[in-house]
């Protein structure tokens, strides 16, 4: 076996047993034996362009390029040209992917469930790792910087895990790091064998690993060194992260991260937090509440409202914040000639409960709480100030049993046109069987009301759709198109269908976000369970407002006006909830107390975005803007490394040739290693001087550079050298010249400031030779073409002088 084969397989090996420290995030283990099989074609990928062979810089192209063709087909075929290549349609649902999955880790408690999103950032991070460790480990036969990215997997996988990583994970990964620096350096020695260190051979029989004085070579002791750190910081690292509840990346929940983590809506991402509330094994209390509503069953408590749809989404949009007010303005579009009942409520909320929104029945007409809450108007919500939850809260509010009859809705009048615009905007990704099904379905109403209560009942009893709290998470456009063919999906599916779905006929749509009116108690009050989550549609009609649905089936109550035995709004005078079910309100906050702290990082005061949202409606990103922003990504993390990563090219190809056997190849050698001198110096802020000699260039070297008299001797070793191989009739045999090089750089170094050592290391100034050899080709690529029969008269333009010595 070979050894850069044997050093293909140890990556590999090194890679997968990083990756075994995530199992224990997620529920299903699946995507391990995938990532596995994907990681082995990425690495007989890179294999084979090894051997062809390729540039480096050419190697790890391609086995970029097979990465994301294999994230293709596996994850988004069927957006992909002609299934495997990833076109505009595919790159985009790659990244719509990659956006659910964010928002799922910061929402799941640990260990989360299987979704898409999840699947492809565990998978996708997985092979993006074991591509950086076979570009260092092989194509750049580095093993030991390759403990970084090995480093950073497992260290994300202890700090996310309860009380961190098991020591089995660890011990596999620094088992898997070990063993590639074993192969690493039998690698070496098959290629140096006794020339490698120009020293006898050791007691155990391997030559050249060992210094004149018994120790390790300088090479030895750098991986020995990287390798040490690494496996530390391993260890270190996981133990400062703090411990995280209630999502993989933390949430406000007070989960043990085993189940329990629930209990917070997020408004990120709405669905994985619901889907995780509905999943859970307990229906923990997370409020209780009183009221003096003639039907309870029929009071929803209103976290948010989801009014922005993107085609990956729906969130809350931006919106300025308020100072709460005594009593909250009147609902917009509501009528006078509507039946409206006020009543009051006493809730509850359990410590445990920690959400930034604080649940209310809609709409709210006041409310009574004590703490830091702003008021968002649009929404009608209350949202948490500087750190402030619901968790322990008491509070008493006031609110409207709107009671429309069926004929008020059927004969509502346009919208306003800014509230038309805004609420039935949708993305062009928006797959046309959403329109077309809607029209379908609603084919024959009178009007808008008759349409919505048709994708109402068609939703919740006709259409043949089953409740299904397991199927797998997507809010975006194809999500939404795949609920409609495959018919099955929980609350979330079908409110942003339904929305989705009046949007098309123009009807104004949103989704709200709270819970059911959860189970009456024998004491009077009702309790709110984490399952009691839900996710219904809002509508508007002018002369009612924001109205609710209910399209889910199994699922809550349809509202009364949505049935054929519409009551006619009659009302009774409810009695006032007990004074000491609600505990005494504080003040509104000020303005210049209660200013958010998402406002206070723009710079300014008395507005806020609401949590979760990033800006106005958009279209939808569109697939040439996602593949730029790929593009850029790519270029800001690789370019800045192309002068370090050119340099470690170099270094390795002057001082790893073994030289050959005639004296043009020991010379080429020795020049190669006097070369890689120079550089050094210049990366030290020592620039070359080519009209000295060697010996007065060593000497100027030593002086600039500081060196020790080690790294000095070494200097003058190798110029005595080069002067040999060039001007001596038969010259000397030379040994220990990469040992030399290495001295004088490790002297460079140590004599250098830190900042002097960084900016050598990540932007080497001898990289400009690369420019210089791109130049010098064209040049003569140019003068050739000049040069040509029937392209003129030569000009007979000399060529630059070489910038270099030696």
């Amino acid at each position: 076996m070979s050894g850069r084969t044997r050093l293909t397989l140890c990556a590999f090996a090194a890679t997968l047993t990083a990756a075994g420290a995530l199992l224990p995030l997620v529920g299903a283990k699946g995507w391990l034996p995938q990532a596995a099989l994907l990681l082995a074609v990425q690495s007989g990928a890179g294999a084979l362009a090894r051997r062809v062979p390729l540039a480096r810089s050419l190697t790890v192209a391609v086995q970029a390029l097979v990465t994301l063709l294999l994230l293709t087909v596996v994850f988004v075929r069927d957006h992909a040209l002609f299934g495997v290549l990833p076109g505009p349609q595919a790159v985009q649902r790659l990244g719509e992917l990659l956006t659910a999955g964010a928002d799922d880790v910061g929402t799941y408690a640990i260990p989360a469930p299987m979704t898409d999103g999840i699947r492809l950032l565990l998978v996708g991070g997985v092979l993006l790792i074991g591509l950086a460790v076979d570009a260092l480990a092989v194509t750049f036969r580095s093993a030991a910087p390759a403990g970084l990215p090995l480093l950073a997997l497992y260290s994300v996988a202890a700090g996310l895990a309860e009380g961190g990583a098991s020591w089995l994970w660890f011990l596999l990964a620094a088992c898997g790091y070990l063993l590639l620096l074993l192969a690493e350096g039998r690698d070496r020695l098959s290629r140096w064998g006794r020339v490698f260190g120009g020293t006898a051979r050791s007691a155990d029989g391997l030559a050249g690993l060992t210094g004149p004085g018994g120790g390790a070579t300088a090479p030895v002791r750098t991986g020995r060194r990287i390798g040490a750190v690494a496996l530390g910081i391993a260890l270190v690292v996981p133990a400062t992260l703090p411990a995280l509840d209630g999502g993989l990346l933390g949430g406000t929940g007070n989960g043990n991260g085993k189940g329990s983590g629930g209990g917070t809506i997020s408004a990120v991402n709405p669905l994985v937090s619901l889907q995780n509330n509905l999943n859970q094994p307990e229906n923990r209390e997370v409020m209780t509440y009183r009221t003096n509503a003639r039907n309870p069953q029929d009071l929803y408590l209103r976290i948010l409202a989801l009014d922005e749809f993107n085609g990956t989404e729906w969130r809350s949009s931006t919106r300025r914040l308020k100072d709460v007010p005594e009593r909250l303005p009147e609902p917009t579009g509501l009528s006078p000639d509507v039946a409206v009942t006020e009543i009051r409520t006493n809730i509850s909320a359990s410590r445990s409960y920690q959400q930034t929104y604080l649940p209310l029945p809609y709409p709210a007409t006041e409310v009574e709480v004590g703490g830091r809450w702003r008021y968002e108007p649009e929404g009608r919500t209350l949202v948490g100030d500087a750190g402030q939850t619901t968790g322990g809260a008491r509070y008493e509010t006031g609110s409207l049993i709107i009671e429309p009859t069926a004929a008020q809705l059927a004969a509502a009048g346009p919208p306003p046109k800014a509230l038309a615009r805004e609420y039935t905007r949708l993305p062009g990704s928006l797959p046309d069987v959403v329109d077309a099904t809607a029209r379908q379905v609603t084919e024959g109403a009178a009007s808008d009301y008759e349409r919505a209560v048709k994708l109402q009942d068609w939703f919740s009893s006709s259409g043949g759709f089953t409740y299904d709290t397991t199927v797998s998470s997507g809010t975006g456009s194809t999500a939404i198109a795949r609920f409609l063919r495959d018919k099955q999906g929980f609350c979330v599916h079908f409110s942003f269908s339904m929305a989705a779905m009046a949007r098309t006929l123009g009807i104004p749509a949103r989704v709200a976000v709270g819970f059911t009116p959860g189970t009456f108690q024998a004491d009077g009050a009702s309790s709110v369970g984490l399952r009691d989550a839900h996710a219904w549609p809002e509508l508007y009609f002018e002369g009612v407002g924001w109205t609710r649905f209910e399209p889910t089936p199994t699922r809550g109550s349809a509202p009364a006006y949505t049935r054929p035995d519409t009551p006619s709004g009659d009302t009774d005078d409810p009695a006032q909830p007990s004074a000491s079910d609600s505990a005494a309100p504080t003040a509104a906050p000020s303005a210049s107390e209660s200013c958010p702290a998402q406002l206070r990082r723009q710079g300014e005061c008395g507005a806020s975005a609401a949590p979760g949202a990033a800006g106005p409606a958009d279209p939808g990103t569109p697939a040439g803007m996602v593949a730029l922003v790929i593009l850029a990504a790519v270029l800001v993390l690789v370019v800045p490394l192309l002068p370090l990563l050119w340099r470690i090219r170099a270094r390795s190809r002057r001082l790893g040739s073994s030289g050959g056997r005639t004296a043009a190849d020991a010379t080429a050698r020795i020049l190669a290693a006097w070369r890689e001198i120079i550089d050094s110096a210049w990366d030290h802020g020592i620039v070359p001087d080519e009209s000295l000699t060697p010996r007065k260039a060593a000497a100027r070297i030593v002086r600039l550079g500081r060196l020790d008299p080690a790294a000095a001797a070494a200097v003058h070793r190798v110029a005595g050298s080069v002067e040999q191989a060039l001007y001596a009739p038969r010259p000397r045999p030379v040994t220990g010249l990469a040992e030399d090089a290495t001295a004088v750089r490790a002297g460079l170094r140590a004599a250098a400031g830190r900042a002097a050592r960084l900016r050598a290391t990540l932007a080497p100034r001898s990289a400009v030779r690369v420019v210089w050899a791109v130049a010098d080709r064209r040049a003569a690529l140019r003068d050739r073409w000049t040069n040509r029969p029937g392209r003129g008269r030569w000009t007979g333009r000399p060529r630059r002088p070489t910038r270099q010595h030696g």
